[in-house]
């Protein structure tokens, strides 16, 4: 049996020449929407330490937003499926990228530091366990090249 394959697809749009186009570095905005399908435009811009918009969303932004969304989908689908009732749920997740001295650069790690909110009547200690399945599971994770820690904090309600 062969693996399903999806496609994605995102057209990226630069909106921030102001008239002479890259004439120079500090003549162009770093301004784009990024489109996919019929979703609202995310409004994007550089990192501010890169002449940026601090307004807008970066790409370091978004990835470490991917990772942590797409751990948070495969966590509450295990979690539904293991019936450990989750009633809240907030990633305070970060990302750690690493200049070089020729201006390139890379990710070196990613933490999510979930904190789960569960019901009175759900086992605390599966759902703690189920974050390490969702790890295994996550497309964005699996397809990175630096780790991705994962800290949860499980809290029963009530």
């Amino acid at each position: 049996m062969s693996p399903k394959s999806h496609r994605y697809e995102a057209t990226v749009l630069w909106t921030g020449n102001r008239g002479t186009g890259t004439s120079s570095y500090k003549d162009y905005s770093r301004d784009h929407e990024i489109v996919s399908g019929t979703k609202p435009v995310i409004s994007g811009s550089s990192d501010p330490a890169f002449r940026g918009d601090a307004t807008r969303y970066n790409p370091e932004d978004m990835l470490i937003g991917s990772i942590s969304a797409c751990h948070m989908l495969w966590y509450l689908h295990l979690c539904a499926t293991s019936k450990v009732v989750v009633i809240g749920y907030e990633d305070k997740a970060d990302g750690v990228m690493i200049e070089d001295a020729g201006g390139g650069g890379r990710f070196t790690a990613a933490t999510l530091r979930p904190r789960v909110v569960v019901t009175k009547a759900s086992d605390v200690d599966r759902a703690r366990a189920l974050h390490d399945e969702a790890h295994a599971k996550c497309f964005i994770a699996n397809s990175l090249n630096f780790p991705v820690a994962v800290e949860p904090e499980i809290v029963r309600h009530g």
